[in-house]
């Protein structure tokens, strides 16, 4: 592709330092896979005892490691785990090659720890429709087993990124019992965001104990109100997983924690905003939230319906507070509304309400909250208990810059 976009001015100041998590090592190294000169695979090593859950796009051409991490990711073992990522090619399209790429991945990696290759989980971001050069990562395997250590967030999340300007992190510690325990994440996404369960590629780790399947129904049911929840451009990504492990070190048994289930959704939050605000070209961060609809789908299906529309989107580019355009996408929508009970603001600003411009509407009042980095649309349908929030980011013409020249 072209030259690397600037970071993006949403992005924060810096990378979070995250809790060191127990039983949990990770490392970086350069394949050249793709890029020259940059980390672009990152091996995670999770020890005996560890329980996995995962989440995967639903896309109906997936990518042969989201296939192969479907297939093992509920299988029962203590052997121990690995995550293996790749960031430049895919590894979708590929036909068979793609499942001999995977297999050969998983057998090396898993000889190189010593876990068998049922406990390697792979994954594989970048260009589509080419066959990935595994042997250069399996050439490294050797160097990132002897470089696995606890603090290396930071190297693992730029390896994974694309066309991302920033490495993405969060973490939380959360005391249970008056015993700590620590949650820490990385992410990448940038393009291609309109998830159908997580974002990209997302990787959580803690060490809560936690049975699989109690592991499993918190993953999916907190990606549904954090990940599933953004949107960039509206497309779903081939490759689209999330992989959660709990490696039991601290002893503590969380199954039942609000604590914990709250510290968890607070960084799966945090990592999901991250993606929207790296989100390609975007200078705003947007946060659409529809309340009064006759049901929450209904109120979920006109979010999206705001958040996807590129009227709606690159208005809020160009500041202009045009909530005809709000009227648009609800109309659109297909979920029930009424054209008389709309109510519409723009941050604090009540811009419309009963099916007409509200009295006393000021278009500089609303203009001066669309300048903001970050914008609230409210809508409220009057039609019932209904609500949904979901975030995005505006259009610009960077994200034509980056995606007509796209090769990761």
């Amino acid at each position: 592709m072209g030259a690397t976009p600037p970071r993006s001015p949403l992005a924060p100041a810096r990378f979070p330092d995250l809790p060191a998590i127990g039983g949990v090592t990770l490392a970086a190294a350069a394949a050249g896979v793709r890029y020259a000169g940059r980390d672009d695979v990152m091996l995670a090593r999770l020890d005996s005892g560890s329980t996995l859950a995962g989440v995967f796009t639903r896309s109906a051409t997936r990518a042969a490691p989201v296939l192969d991490c479907e297939a093992k990711i509920g299988a029962e073992s203590d052997a121990g785990a690995a995550i293996l990522v790749n960031s430049g090619n895919a590894n979708a399209f590929t036909g068979r090659n793609g499942a001999d790429a995977v297999a050969a991945l998983c057998e090396t990696t898993g000889h190189a720890l010593g876990l068998p290759p049922g406990r390697v989980f792979t994954s594989s971001t970048g260009v589509i429709g080419e066959l990935l050069p595994y042997d250069r990562i399996t050439a490294k395997l050797g160097e990132l087993s002897g470089a696995l250590g606890p603090g290396n967030w930071e190297r693992a999340a730029r390896a994974i990124m694309t066309t991302d300007t920033f490495p993405k992190g969060a973490g939380a510690v959360v005391d249970i019992g008056g015993r700590r325990i620590g949650i820490a994440g990385i992410a990448k996404g940038s393009g291609m965001i309109a998830p159908d369960m997580a974002t990209m590629l997302v990787y959580i780790f803690t060490d809560a104990k936690l049975s699989r399947p109690a592991l499993q129904t918190l993953v999916a049911e907190l990606s549904d109100c954090t990940f599933n929840c953004i949107t960039v451009d509206g497309d779903t990504s081939t490759s689209d997983t999330l992989l959660m492990g709990a490696t039991g070190a601290s002893g503590v048994d969380v199954e039942g924690s609000e604590a914990f289930r709250e510290a968890l959704h607070g960084v799966m939050l945090d990592l999901a905003h991250q993606v929207v605000r790296d989100g390609e070209g975007a200078t705003k961060f947007v946060e659409v939230a529809v309340t009064g609809a006759a049901s929450d789908a209904d109120a979920r299906t006109h979010a999206m319906a705001i958040a996807n529309s590129p009227l709606v989107k690159t208005a809020i580019a160009g500041e202009d507070p045009n909530w005809g355009r709000v009227v648009m996408a609800v109309g659109k929508s297909g979920a029930a509304a009424d054209r008389d009970r709309l109510t519409i603001r723009f941050g604090e600003v009540l811009v419309a309400e009963n099916g007409w411009v509200a009295p006393g509407y000021r278009e500089e009042d609303a203009a001066a909250h669309m300048k903001r980095q970050e914008v609230r649309i409210g809508v409220d349908l009057g039609l019932g208990e209904g609500a949904a929030t979901v975030w995005t980011c505006d259009l610009t013409h960077g994200y034509i810059d980056i995606n007509a020249d796209y090769r990761s």
